[in-house]
């Protein structure tokens, strides 16, 4: 890969993971409902689950993607039902008890159930295709690592970041109708971050 064009996959990468997505408000959102520690599986998760994805795609599923735009209404489909759903809960979050915001019977993403998350996250399979088709065409081995490793790299520390913020969110949701505007708010930012990327993909 030359330089111009690992040059151009970093910003891409970087770009595209610190962007408002599924993935970062979900970090946020665990964040402020569990703590910086208890989202670590969920961030690790994310990382490796992604780059996990554009291996998959680099080895083939990419043209299945492409010749087969049934399975991506369907996909998409799914996609919107689980959103709404975990909209659902958020905008449904228990008041805080102690110094831990809770979801009322949830627990923090594992790390599993964040990887498997990548795959009814449509900004994720936007990403993982634009990364294949444009930085790794001839879909060689050698090319599909290097992006997946690069977009990890990139990612988990963007993912800290949105956490954190988060964290830092949770100070000030102590009273229940702050908690109750913020999970709103988070609810909806969710639906609203699948919209381009729903009509898109």
């Amino acid at each position: 890969m030359d330089i111009d064009l690992l040059a151009s996959m970093l910003l891409f990468s970087v770009v595209t993971s610190i962007s408002p997505g599924p993935n970062n408000i979900m970090a946020m959102a665990s964040g402020t409902n569990f703590g910086f520690r208890r989202t670590l599986p969920h961030i690790t998760g994310v990382s490796a689950g992604f780059a996990l994805m554009i291996v998959i795609f680099g080895m083939g599923l990419i043209s299945v993607f492409t010749s087969a735009p049934m399975i991506r209404v369907v996909l998409k489909i799914l996609a919107l039902a689980y959103f709404v759903w975990l909209a659902w809960k958020f905008a449904n979050a228990a008041p805080p008890s102690g110094d831990t915001i809770q979801t009322e019977g949830s627990s923090p993403m594992t790390l599993l159930q964040a990887v498997a998350f990548q795959w009814v996250n449509p900004k994720a399979w936007a990403m993982a295709m634009a990364a294949i088709t444009n930085y790794a065409p001839d879909q060689g081995i050698t090319s599909v690592l290097f992006v997946a490793a690069a977009f990890a790299l990139v990612s988990f520390p963007s993912l800290i970041m949105w956490t954190l913020m988060g964290v830092q969110i949770r100070r000030l949701l102590h009273r229940p109708k702050l908690l109750r505007i913020f999970n709103w708010t988070m609810a909806a930012l969710l639906l609203a971050s699948l919209i381009p990327v729903l009509v898109s993909v």
